[in-house]
């Protein structure tokens, strides 16, 4: 009877419910949102099935194959499109065609209705979208062990893609080797609550006033770098997450306390693999410069470890879809350490977080995994690099760029927010005039160089005003090429979001209110106005100023124009020399005088 006394001895493979012909095994969630095997002693007959099918227990004869240590490969789909829709480099999408096309069950972890992870199999090519993309939460495999025994029973070929402890899971539930299937296992840091994971769902939800419709990590909008989670409402509003600013991400990445407690003592690290592949990441560590390094151009990028003959056959039939490149075993482990090494202990009081995240909004346990203070001595630290920074945007010391620096930072009462200690703050370039009136408002909540130029003598002016009642945001950091002219009136509120570097001759002037959201991309001589200069044209009772919305991830590209009254969708690129004087939907591209919508569904990548 299988009988769990510690938490570290159960991966949740779900393997003894299967393998249970009695229907004695159940599985219970706990406190942290874990599911663990609770045996009804009533109906068990102690046969000791469950025992002999758990991974963990037989970890150490389950853990062999024909390659002891595996040959390493580095590869990108040659469709950029697989590419782009996949979390990598489109590996699993090139074996999973070649596995529909060959009469194969190919088997994997998709999304339930509520974004639960649930293992799923299918012999039907449109499902390929459902398996496709990394999960980050455990899936729930009860039912999923006999389903696939029964299918290669009755000699259906079958490939399944799962996490190293479900793919030995399903070689100890199968009891011998069967030629018909093929076994590829994925990179595992460790694996996430699915609770923890709702719960930060629900507080999205909240925030954004409207239910989750999609769900992509490490999407590429954004570059494959920066790890993008990328969440679809109903509403149609985005919300993009990095590896630095999204909280779920960084509570698996940097707390350690999201993840299950058997991942702490993993027994499927190290060689050998028991899948017959590998796939996960290619990511590079340090400076090491190969020739397998040129295939990263930060699309996503496949690191593949061929553990045995049956995966080296696989490589062969897929390889016209890939470009491939030999690598050092040394090297592909070095930019994952987690193929050896167990994930580091919690960083936070785990009994605490979890009593924190079932009693509060996921949100609002922020300050317990993230504390925003910072210590005597960080904040000492950030105030020297603040003006290390100021002087190298100047060049050398210049008494005007250094005496704004000081005075909007640290005196001006109408600057709020500003904090060189904890990297809020202002940079200045030797040719910056800011200038806000008494009652006018600038609020800093990120660093923010102003005049920011490509060549290093430019003398271009760059003019930030803001009139009586007028208020202006830079809500997160984000640099502000040289040229610049923002003028906001008594009557206008900006909020320009974080994002990258506003290229050069950015004009906004604000009337109404303009929101730029986050990751928002400006091009060379873009024009945003909400207003015709205050003048009455038309018809009496016409409007003179109306609100423009920038969407997340937006591309106005050079000398575009955008007029009053304007919403740009999320993920819309304006063409250039375009006048925008009504609204463009999400993805899609409008071009010409006035726009036109002239692509839909389009998708790009920064």
């Amino acid at each position: 009877m299988i009988d769990i006394k510690r938490k570290e001895d159960c991966c949740g493979c779900n393997a003894c419910g299967d393998a249970c012909a009695h229907e004695a095994i159940t599985f219970k969630t706990d406190n942290e949102g874990f599911w663990y095997p609770e045996v009804d002693k009533e109906k068990c007959v102690d046969c000791g099935l469950c025992e002999k099918v758990c991974p963990v227990i037989h970890s150490s004869d389950l853990k062999k194959n024909e390659f002891d240590k595996p040959k390493a490969i580095v590869a990108n789909h040659k469709n950029i499109e697989v590419r782009f829709d996949s979390t990598s480099g489109g590996m699993f999408t090139a074996y999973a065609e070649w596995g529909f096309k060959n009469g194969y069950y190919v088997g994997g972890a998709i999304w339930t209705d509520d974004f639960a992870a649930t293992n799923y199999i299918s012999n039907n090519k449109e499902d390929l979208l459902k398996l496709r993309n990394t999960k980050y939460i455990q899936s729930d495999s009860q039912g999923f062990y006999k389903q696939v025994k029964e299918l290669l029973k009755a000699g259906e070929k079958v490939m399944i893609c799962n996490l190293p402890c479900q793919i030995v899971a399903l070689k100890a539930y199968l009891r011998k080797d069967y030629e018909n299937l093929i076994t590829i296992d994925l990179f595992c840091r460790g694996i996430n609550s699915p609770k923890v994971f709702r719960k930060f769902l629900d507080s999205l939800e909240k925030q954004y006033k409207s239910k989750v419709v999609y769900i992509k990590p490490k999407s590429k909008d954004l570059g494959w770098h920066n790890l993008t989670l990328k969440i679809v409402f109903a509403n149609g509003k985005t919300y993009y997450g990095t590896k630095d600013t999204d909280f779920f991400t960084r509570a698996f990445l940097n707390s350690n306390c999201i993840t299950r407690p058997s991942c702490y003592e993993c027994k499927f690290k190290g060689f050998p693999r028991v899948a017959d592949l590998s796939i996960g990441d290619f990511w590079r560590a340090g400076n090491v410069n190969t020739k397998a390094t040129e295939l990263d151009d930060n699309l996503g990028t496949s690191a593949i470890l061929v553990n045995s003959s049956k995966g080296e056959s696989l490589m062969k039939e897929v390889s016209k879809k890939l470009k491939t490149e030999e690598e050092s075993l040394d090297v592909v482990v070095a930019g994952n350490p987690a193929l050896i090494t167990n994930i580091g202990k919690e960083k936070v009081d785990r009994k605490l977080f979890y009593d924190k995240i079932n009693n509060e909004d996921f949100l609002e346990v922020l300050d317990y995994l993230f504390p925003k203070h910072y210590t005597a001595k960080q904040k000492l630290r950030n105030v020297a690099k603040a003006f290390y920074q100021q002087l190298r945007v100047c060049g050398q010391f210049r008494p005007k760029p250094m005496m704004q620096f000081i005075y909007y930072n640290i005196f001006n009462k109408n600057v709020k927010n500003t904090s060189l200690s904890e990297n809020r703050y202002l940079l200045f370039t030797p040719h910056c005039d800011l200038e806000i009136h008494n009652g006018g408002t600038l609020e800093v909540n990120g660093l923010c160089r102003i005049g920011t130029s490509v060549f290093k003598h430019s003398d271009r002016q760059s003019r930030i005003r803001i009139l009586p009642g007028g208020k202006l945001i830079f809500d997160g950091d984000r640099d502000y090429g040289d040229g610049l002219n923002i003028e906001v009136f008594g009557t206008g509120e900006l909020i320009i979001k974080k994002g990258p570097w506003t290229n050069v001759n950015f004009t906004i002037i604000c009337m109404d209110k303009i929101l730029m959201d986050e990751w928002a991309m400006i091009g060379r001589d873009v024009i945003i106005r909400d207003n015709n200069g205050g003048h009455p044209v038309g018809v009496y009772g016409s409007r003179i100023h109306l609100p423009i919305v920038i969407g997340k991830h937006a591309w106005l590209t050079s000398d575009c124009t955008i007029m009053m009254g304007v919403r740009i969708g999320d993920g819309a690129i304006i063409g250039s020399n375009t006048l925008v004087n009504a609204s463009v939907p999400a993805n899609c591209i409008a071009n010409g005088i006035p726009a036109k919508v002239t692509q839909t569904g389009i998708l790009w990548r920064m």
